[in-house]
């Protein structure tokens, strides 16, 4: 495969997913692609990479699918069809796109692996890697192997966020941070060579599990070796060998450690397999050391101590980025990430949110009307009407992602932290969200990596899990505190979340970490530079700002500002709460400056 500008040609990043691509059109086994740190505007250009791959051989390109937040189980699994056939316009149902037997195979493309959604996680899980399939849906039952393909693309950040369960079937996994560039049109050279793969053998698996050490799960072993098993395909070998090992692990930016020589594999062997020494009893009867150890060899030392956490790493000249960057990721992750949330109301309250998927309705509110029509097509025949006839077990209704029953918002104010660590203030506001699934609102004033010192800074998150939440409790502090800004906006988004909501809110948290002292007027924030001498405008201002959000929903909202204990005007922090109609929460003990 090469591009259309010859002179400048691939980049080193460029020509490892050409190869990538290329082994996962070749074997079924290698189906799921993951890409580390993927630039979002380049999905588009590498997704028509790997289509063109795959569509080498049938002269057109693969068919893709994007998969999101609100991907349903309808727009996988089933494909409706309006057929004119001898008695009259029959309606059937036939394979998704994710199941589709005809032309190439298909491909599926997730911008955002953290962000994919319940129904289009369960499809990644059943169906990447899969050798047989078996899918039931109304109106079709498809039992095969499953041909399509998988590219997703996440951030090393957001790793921790995603199910173990979901990112072991990628068998796949490229860093590519480095990638700024890939050229916008592709040319095929050849087709892929048809034919078997290139068998297995005995050295090809030991090199393995020494390039993976000791703790590498089976997963991530059968799927480097699957790789090293369609480069050597690829290269026209009959056989797997150590070195295509060696190249698969390069290719996906594993550290190649040096294979022992065959006495020192088998004085490691014979060191696995002895009993471990006797220990010895102290007379303090405390359990004392080992009473000898044979000393090891460094290149027997580096084999027994790299694992997947430790020695899997980036060689010099090798592509940068780690394969596994979830073995250091803090583990962020909902209890059960492949099931819908459960809807606790029922009634009106239930018809907002995003449409997830259907089922059999209870009731005459929020139909599916396209669920709906389509089952009483498939039984019409069976019936024997001569009009189109809608039964009641025909009825399906839409399943919507709840509405978020409660919001924690917090407002933090960098500049007076400090040396203080105000995570135990925050602890039974950030535990009171986490049980009750509560959805998260953060604005900070005052950061020192603000992209403006003079706004404050906000985002949105699905729950305390997220990892921006954790990382926003521990920022420097700056120069300039914009807290009237802060309070603006979050009365901005109460009043959003109240009108958009509505009665499904029941329960809203605004928790104010701050000492009271705003040096920026709100006049500054909006335009972007300050007008002449502050003074006492940015306090004046904070207390305006805040005077309005007393009047809004007290029956819901609930109001909490942490005295920060700092002097002098150690009075400010009790003038916000009393403007605001909160209470006043003890940060810490002791007078900071």
């Amino acid at each position: 495969m090469t591009t259309t500008n010859p002179e400048s040609g691939p980049s080193d990043d460029v020509r490892r997913l050409e190869r990538a691509f290329q082994c996962a059109a070749l074997d079924p086994a290698l189906s799921g692609v993951l890409l580390f740190d993927l630039e979002p505007r380049l999905i588009r250009p590498v997704a028509r990479l790997f289509a063109a791959t795959l569509g080498a051989s049938a002269g057109t390109p693969a068919v893709v699918i994007a998969l999101g937040a609100a991907t349903r189980d309808e727009d996988l699994w089933t494909t409706s069809r309006l057929e004119r056939q001898e008695n009259g316009i029959a309606f059937t149902v036939g394979p998704g796109p994710l199941l589709d037997d005809s032309g190439p195979p298909s491909l599926a493309v997730v911008p955002d692996l953290a962000h994919l959604s319940v129904a289009g996680m369960r499809a990644a899980v059943q169906l990447v890697g899969a050798d047989i399939v078996s899918v039931e849906q109304p109106g079709l039952r498809y039992v095969g192997r499953p041909r399509a393909r998988w590219l997703a693309v996440c951030r090393s950040e957001d790793v921790g966020r995603v199910t173990p369960h979901l990112l072991d079937r990628f068998a796949l996994r490229l860093g590519v941070p480095g990638l700024r560039t890939v050229p916008t049109e592709w040319q095929v050279d050849a087709p892929l060579v048809q034919g078997p793969l290139a068998a297995g053998s005995d050295e090809a698996i030991t090199r393995v599990m020494e390039i993976l050490g000791p703790g590498a799960g089976p997963r991530r072993s059968l799927g480097l070796t699957r790789l090293a098993r369609a480069l050597a395909t690829l290269a026209g070998q009959s056989e797997v060998t150590a070195a295509h090992c060696e190249d698969a692990a390069r290719l996906i930016g594993l550290r190649i450690t040096e294979a022992p020589t065959s006495a020192e594999r088998t004085d490691l062997d014979a060191t696995r397999t002895l009993p471990p020494p006797p220990l010895h009893v102290g007379d303090s009867g405390r359990r004392a050391t080992r009473a000898e150890k044979k000393p090891r060899s460094a290149d027997e030392a580096a084999l027994l101590t790299a694992g997947p956490a430790q020695g899997v790493g980036v060689v010099p000249g090798a592509p940068t980025g780690m394969p596994y960057p979830e073995d250091e990721a803090v583990a962020l992750r909902e209890f059960t990430p492949l099931r819908n949330p459960w809807q606790r109301r029922s009634g009106p309250a239930s018809t907002h949110g995003a449409v997830v998927g259907t089922r059999r309705a209870r009731d005459l509110r929020d139909l599916a009307l396209v669920r709906t029509v389509r089952e009483a097509a498939v039984h019409q025949r069976i019936r024997g009407n001569r009009e189109f006839t809608v039964a009641p077990v025909d009825l399906h209704s839409n399943v919507r992602a709840p509405a978020p029953e409660r919001l924690l918002m917090l407002l933090l104010d960098h500049t007076c932290r400090g040396d203080w660590d105000w995570q135990d203030a925050l602890t039974p506001f950030l535990q009171w969200a986490y049980t009750a699934r509560a959805a998260l609102h953060v604005i900070e004033v005052g950061g020192a990596d603000a992209a403006d010192e003079l706004r404050a800074e906000s985002f949105a998150a699905r729950g305390v899990l997220d990892p921006r939440v954790l990382a926003s409790l521990y920022k420097a502090k700056g120069r300039a505190t914009p807290l009237a800004h802060g309070i603006e906006q979050a009365g901005k988004v109460l009043r959003q979340a109240f009108r958009l909501h509505g009665s499904a809110l029941s329960e809203v948290w605004l928790v104010v970490v701050t000492d009271g002292r705003g040096n920026v007027p709100l006049q500054a924030s909006h335009t972007g530079r300050l007008h002449g001498p502050v003074g006492a405008q940015g306090v004046e201002d904070s207390l305006a700002a805040a005077a309005p959000l007393a009047a809004l929903d007290r029956g819901r909202l609930r109001i909490a500002v942490v005295d920060t204990v700092r002097a002098p005007y150690g009075d400010l922090p009790f003038a916000l709460a009393e403007t605001l109609g909160a209470t006043v929460v003890e940060g810490r003990e002791g007078h900071g400056s």
